[in-house]
Order: structure tokens, then C-alpha cells, then sequence
């Protein structure tokens, strides 16, 4: 009779038949074959929506990943067993809402018969018996809130959430929540196995997830809302370009006219000297014609006369007639998008131009960007030579001065300040700002020190040079450290390890920078100038080796694009060419010629502060230069 009982009341009871995203009774049940959790299937679609960028799924309780074929959740094997017995749940409760309509059982005595009532206090339904022996013994409950099981059925009144029993505790409610163990408790369990974890109050943890789900409907609402506006004023971007493609198309097509036009002149020109030269040799052939008909009519005048009866026979003369002989064109045209935002996709759509090609040339022209510019905006006199130098911000550098123990913060509108947090007596022959603000500062050529943003002392680099040693960062902001030698030297952040020496086999490096993929660019400066390309390996691209006289200061910006300043000390004029790294090797793109009125042989220090704002230090002069590419 028991397991009977025990058949009967499996069936009736949803607790292991709730989906864990929707907390409904399983519809369609779908397993993930990675860790067989099984979850609605209409739940894993709304669920997948959010992740289509991943080929896989991550399950929302053990965070397993399920690979994903083409189509997805709907390739998903149902979980047969757990479909089968939301079907009997449904056949025996009397279809889906039947559950809602069945009578309580009474929960405050072991007889289990049907509830009439409820008592909030007691957290009970309560049968005919229990519902009298409440209402009499009002010494033990008196003040306790009884209402009508009918007025519940009807949604008169409600009860709220009922807490449910502890397995362990039977008698207990499990109204606690541990947030440690993710699981809900009773007060016994508290003590028992939870005493060092962290316990809230289910009301307590019920607000707050309430209020948890509402402020992420409302993010939802919000973030949808910004989507949609984003969405708009993609298509409004979409009209601009648009426009500026039309611009473009009109350019073309007015180039187009105007080289047509001196095509059709030139088409006109030829055939006019074809048929000149057509109608001479027209000519020449009637001269060769006439000259034949002529001694035709001779023939016949001789052949007439031969034939003449009264002539008497005639010697004939024979003739010979002659003959006559005669000889070929081709042509043409970048999202981005991202999200880089639909306005840099129109910036860069404004920013085209067409470049009509030489008027020697049969060509209608070319699509490119604006013309590529540099442009001295600011030169600041420094008050003293300059010894190192490093980007402080997109606007300005951090200076270090020869026999001077202090740093002065320079920006592209000309102000100045000095660098406080160093110790006073410190001097600065290189230096260079770490992302996180600290300072690496070389002090000759044993050592250099790190120093945090408040002034302190974290840690120091010990490596002997042959000159003062120089300072760079990457981007990953390893320490860069050139000592003169044939070799660089990489520390990380914190300069407590050494990860990579690079030998340098071809120059003495005096500056050195790094791209994102850690390419090492060096530049020996001078005695002889030349610069270098190297892999951590120390495998070497080409090197760049200037005329005699002329010295070359490299610097990488954070597009990985190189910039090298190549100045004739003699002259004092100076040339910076923009590179594009092709594998260890540097390509020329672009060369400008930037005024330097200084034309002593004096140190000099470039540097990229934006991928629009270079710096270039000679002596007592900077340069602050605005790149336009």
C-alpha cells in the first residue's frame, strides 16, 4: 500500500519537473549532451538568441559547453524520459491549469485531509479539525490571520510564497538562504552547517532578487531603447554615406566627361590624318591607273592601225600591264565598421578624394584619402638640454634635462610644470610613465628605478652600460631597456624579471620601441645611424642607413605605424618618413619635410604621442608636429 501511495503521489508533485531558466513545467524537454542538465526547448532558443556569435552553448547551471551544429537548438536530442512524465503529470492532475483549481491539503496534521483554510501566521492549511482546534484554543493562537480556503481558490486574498519544509528539520520551515551554498534553510541548519556562511532572510532575498530582475528590466529596457536609437542613427550615417559615395560617383563621372571629351578629340584628330593618309595613297593608285589607260589607248591605236587593209600588214609592238600593297588599347578603384561607430565610417567617406591622373597619362585618375600632412603647431624653447624624453599624455611629454634632478610636463599649447613626484636629488638621464602612472627613471649607467605615482620607490633595474642607459615601454608596458650594447633588454611591468634579451647584431642601440605584436624597433642614432627591425629572437629585418651626416630617431605610434626622423646636422634641415612594418622589413608610404632651425649635432628624442601627434625634441627645442594621414 505504501509504494501505492508513494505512485500516486509522485506524479502530483512538480518539483522535478520545473525547467531551471522558466520555472514552469517542462514543455518539449531538450537535454545538453555535454552534462545531460535538461531545459524547455522553447528556453534554450531564448536563451541561444543572446549568444549567436558562439558555434557552442554554455549551460546556464554547470557552465559545460555543448557544441552547436548549423541548426543550432533545433538539432538538440528531447530528453524522452522527462517528456513522459510531464505527460502523466498532466493526464492524472486533469491537463495543465488543473493544478491551480485542486483543494490543499490540510499541512498542520499528519491526516493530510482537504484544506479549508489557511493560517498566515502559522504558514499551515489547515482541515475542518484543525481550522476548530485553532479557532478554540486561542490562548496558543490568538491573533493568528485565518483565511477561507475558498477566498484563496477565488484570489480574494493571497497567501504569498508558503515556505517549504526543511527534509532534515520536518518541522521546520526553510525560510533562510544561504548565499555561499546557493540553497535555502532552515534556522537548525544555520547552526548546524552554516554557521560561518553567509545567511539572509528569504523575504529578504526574495526583494532583493526581485529587485535584482527589475533593475535588469529595466537595463534591458534602457539598453534596448540606446540599441534602437543606435540603429537609427546608423541609417542616418548610412544616407551620409551615401552622399559622399554620391559625391564620389559625380567626381567620376564629371572626370569621366572631361577626358571623354579630349578622347573624342584625339579620336577625330587620328581619323582625320587616317583619311589624309588614306586619300594619298587614293591618289597615287589613280596616277598608276591612268598611266595604264594611256598605253591601252595606245594598243589600240597601234592594234587599229596593224588592222587597216589599206596600211598593209604592220610589225606589232607587245605590252606589259603592273600591280599594287597595307596595319592597334586598356584601365581602374575601405567599417568599418564595428564597432568603430557609424560616424568614423563617415568621417572616412567625407575624407575621400579623387585625384585626377596626369594630363600625360590616359587615365581618368584615382580614389584616395585626403593628402597626407605634418605640421609644426607648437615650438617650445626648453631651459636646458634636453637629455630624455617620453609621452606623458595624447598632448604632452615628460622632459628630462641634462645636470638638472628635475622633470617638466610640456603640453602642445606650450604650459609647463615640473614632475613633482621624484626624489629631490635625483638625476634623470631617461626616463618613461607606465600605464598605471609609475615612473621608471634611468640615473647613469648602472641602474634604473621605478617609482609609484605618490613618489615611492618600488623596485630597482640593475644593468651596466657602456653610456647612460635608455628607457621605452611596450604597449603590454614591459620595460624596454637599451644600454648601448648590441642587445635590449625586455623587464616586466614590475621590473622585477628579466623575460627577453635580444641581440642586436647589426648596431649599438640608443632608442628603442616596441609594436603590439612585439616587434622590437631599434635606432643606433648615430656613429654610423642606422635602424633596425628585430623579432624577440633577434632575427633582423633590412636596415635603414642614411647618407653620412645624417642621423635617424625612430618612433612607433599605436597602430604599429613607424615614424623616423632623419636630420642633416650639417644643414640642420629635417625629413620625417611614415613605414609600414612588412613583416621585419620597413615600408616607405610617405615622406614630409619638416622645418629645424637648429644645426648643431646635438641629442635629439621622437616620440608618438596619438596616432595624430607626434613629438620631436633637439637640444633646447620641442616640437609638438600634427600628423594628418
Amino acid at each position: 500500500m505504501a509504494e501505492k501511495a508513494e505512485e500516486e503521489k509522485a506524479p502530483s508533485s512538480s518539483d522535478n519537473l520545473t525547467c531551471p531558466l522558466c520555472l514552469d513545467i517542462f514543455d518539449v524537454a531538450t537535454i545538453l549532451t555535454s552534462c545531460g542538465h535538461t531545459f524547455c526547448r522553447k528556453c534554450l532558443k531564448n536563451y541561444d538568441l543572446s549568444h549567436q556569435d558562439l558555434d557552442h552553448m554554455i549551460c546556464p547551471l554547470c557552465r559545460n559547453t555543448t557544441k552547436l551544429s548549423a541548426n543550432r537548438v533545433d538539432d538538440f536530442l528531447t530528453n524522452v524520459t522527462v517528456n513522459g512524465l510531464v505527460d502523466d503529470y498532466h493526464a492524472k492532475c486533469g491537463g495543465m491549469n488543473a493544478v491551480l483549481e485542486m483543494r490543499p491539503k490540510c499541512t498542520a496534521c499528519k491526516f493530510h485531509e482537504d484544506a479549508v483554510s489557511f493560517c498566515k501566521t502559522c504558514n499551515f492549511y489547515m482541515c475542518t479539525n484543525c481550522d476548530c482546534s485553532h479557532k478554540q484554543l486561542t490562548s496558543l493562537f490568538e491573533g493568528h490571520e485565518i483565511v477561507s480556503i475558498q477566498d484563496i481558490i477565488n484570489e480574494k486574498v493571497s497567501i504569498g510564497h508558503l515556505s517549504e519544509k526543511c527534509c532534515i528539520h520536518k518541522q521546520d520551515n526553510k525560510d533562510m538562504f544561504c548565499e555561499d551554498c546557493k540553497v535555502h534553510v532552515c534556522l537548525k541548519c544555520v547552526i548546524v552547517g552554516h554557521q560561518i556562511h553567509k545567511i539572509k532572510n528569504q523575504a529578504d532575498f526574495e526583494q532583493e532578487l526581485q529587485l535584482k530582475v527589475n533593475d535588469l528590466v529595466q537595463r534591458c529596457a534602457t539598453k534596448k531603447s540606446e540599441l534602437e536609437k543606435n540603429i537609427q542613427n546608423v541609417e542616418v550615417q548610412r544616407l551620409e554615406v551615401y552622399t559622399a559615395m554620391q559625391r564620389l560617383l559625380d567626381d567620376v563621372s564629371q572626370a569621366y566627361s572631361i577626358k571623354a571629351k579630349e578622347l573624342e578629340e584625339n579620336h577625330r584628330n587620328l581619323i582625320k590624318h587616317i583619311n589624309a593618309v588614306k586619300r594619298s595613297f587614293d591618289d597615287d593608285l589613280n596616277v598608276l591607273k591612268s598611266k595604264d589607260r594611256k598605253r591601252i589607248n595606245s594598243i589600240c591605236s597601234s592594234i587599229t592601225l596593224v588592222a587597216n587593209d589599206r596600211l598593209g600588214c604592220l610589225e606589232t609592238d607587245s605590252l606589259s600591264a603592273h600591280t599594287l600593297l597595307c596595319e592597334e588599347l586598356d584601365a581602374m578603384l575601405k567599417k568599418a565598421t564595428d564597432h568603430t561607430s557609424a560616424a568614423a565610417i563617415t568621417k572616412k567617406a567625407h575624407e575621400k578624394r579623387f585625384k585626377p591622373a596626369d594630363d600625360t597619362r590616359l587615365d581618368l585618375g584615382s580614389i584616395s584619402e585626403s593628402d597626407p600632412k605634418l605640421q609644426v603647431i607648437q615650438c617650445v624653447g626648453l631651459r636646458g638640454s634636453m637629455l630624455g624624453m617620453t609621452p606623458y599624455s595624447d598632448d604632452s611629454v615628460a622632459i628630462a634635462y641634462n645636470g638638472a634632478n628635475d622633470i617638466d610636463i610640456i603640453d602642445s599649447a606650450g604650459s609647463q610644470e615640473q614632475y613633482a613626484n621624484i626624489p629631490s636629488n635625483m638625476k634623470c638621464h631617461d626616463l618613461v610613465f607606465q600605464q598605471n602612472r609609475s615612473l621608471c627613471i634611468s640615473t647613469g649607467s648602472i641602474e634604473a628605478h621605478i617609482y609609484s605615482p605618490n613618489g615611492s620607490r618600488k623596485s630597482t633595474i640593475h644593468v651596466k652600460a657602456h653610456n647612460y642607459i635608455r628607457l621605452n615601454r611596450s604597449q603590454s608596458d614591459e620595460i624596454l631597456i637599451a644600454n648601448t650594447t648590441k642587445q635590449v633588454y625586455i623587464y616586466d611591468p614590475t621590473g622585477s624579471t628579466l623575460k627577453h634579451t635580444v641581440p642586436t647584431k647589426h648596431n649599438t642601440v640608443r632608442q628603442v620601441s616596441s609594436t603590439r605584436s612585439g616587434l622590437i624597433v631599434t635606432s643606433s642614432c648615430y656613429g654610423p645611424s642606422v635602424v633596425t627591425v628585430y623579432d624577440r629572437d633577434g632575427n633582423a629585418g633590412k636596415s635603414l642607413q642614411p647618407p653620412h651626416g645624417v642621423h635617424l630617431y625612430a618612433a612607433v605610434d599605436e597602430h604599429d605605424r613607424v615614424y623616423v626622423a632623419s636630420r642633416n646636422w650639417r644643414e640642420g634641415n629635417m625629413v620625417i618618413r611614415l613605414y609600414d612594418l612588412d613583416g621585419l622589413n620597413l615600408k616607405e608610404r610617405v615622406e614630409f619635410n619638416v622645418h629645424n632651425p637648429n644645426r648643431i649635432n646635438a641629442w635629439c628624442y621622437l616620440v608618438s604621442l596619438s596616432p595624430d601627434m607626434l613629438a620631436f625634441a633637439c637640444d633646447t627645442k620641442l616640437y609638438f608636429i600634427k600628423v594628418s594621414l
